[in-house]
Formats: C-alpha cells, structure tokens, sequence
C-alpha cells in the first residue's frame, strides 16, 4: 500500500501530537534537555506534515523553516507571520538537535539546558502544533 502525502501528513501530524503529550510530562519532570530534542522532533514532524498537505514532499533534512518561507505563497496571507517566526524557531531547534541530546565533552545536556530554554522549546512546538492543525484540518 502506497500513502498519499495527505495520508502521511495525517499519520505525522498524530505522532506530533503524542510527542506534545511527552513535552508536558518533560516539562513536570524539569527534562529541559529532551523537552528541546523532542521539541525539534514534534517541529519537524509538523513542518514535513504542514508541506505534505500542500503537496511537497519534503527533503530529509531536520529543519524546514526555510522551505516553508520559500513556499509562503501556498497558504493563506494571515499566516505568513506565523511561518516566518516558525521558521526561526525551527532554526533554533535543528541548531540544538545534537547538542541536546548527546551533549559534547564540554556541554553536558542535563547542566546546560534550563526552564527558558524548556519553555522557548514549547512556545516553537505549540506554534507548529497550531499551525499545521489548523491547515491540515482546513484542507480535510
């Protein structure tokens, strides 16, 4: 069975989701570390789902603000703020994919990532999560 993009955009925008779920366990747990990896993943997810709906598929690359922004003109007007900080944010998130999870031997991911960060992570996250229920529910 071949998925169309806007069965895979479903099926992504319910795992981000679920992944929302694990943010506020992450949160309650002060988990600020993982709350930023899965914050990225719930983004990317979303983005990917967001540009499957207009039917793009999207490259294997962690962040697509910059697609999104080069690709504005598929959605309605009102919106293009919203992507254009969604994209900074989605920014952010794929510079601390790596960092926040696996750390380095001078950044300890436990240590270094605190409750701003946590909550920068879910503010980008809600947004997403906001933005791509609200364009693939538009469109279904």
């Amino acid at each position: 069975m071949v998925l169309t993009g806007a069965e895979l955009s479903r099926s992504y925008l319910k795992k981000a989701q679920l992944r929302r779920e694990i943010l506020t366990l992450l949160a309650n747990r002060e988990g600020w570390s993982d709350l930023v990896r899965e914050a990225q993943e719930l983004v990317e997810l979303t983005t990917k789902a967001i540009l499957r709906e207009v039917g793009i598929d999207p490259p294997r690359l962690h962040d697509m603000g910059p697609i999104l922004v080069a690709e504005i003109d598929r959605f309605p007007v009102e919106l293009g703020d919203k992507f254009r900080q969604l994209a900074a944010g989605s920014q952010w998130l794929r510079a601390q994919r790596e960092l926040s999870f696996y750390g380095d031997v001078d950044w300890i991911p436990t240590e270094r990532y605190t409750v701003i960060d946590g909550n920068k992570a879910l503010a980008i996250a809600d947004l997403s999560l906001g933005l791509a229920e609200k364009i693939i529910n538009t469109k279904n």
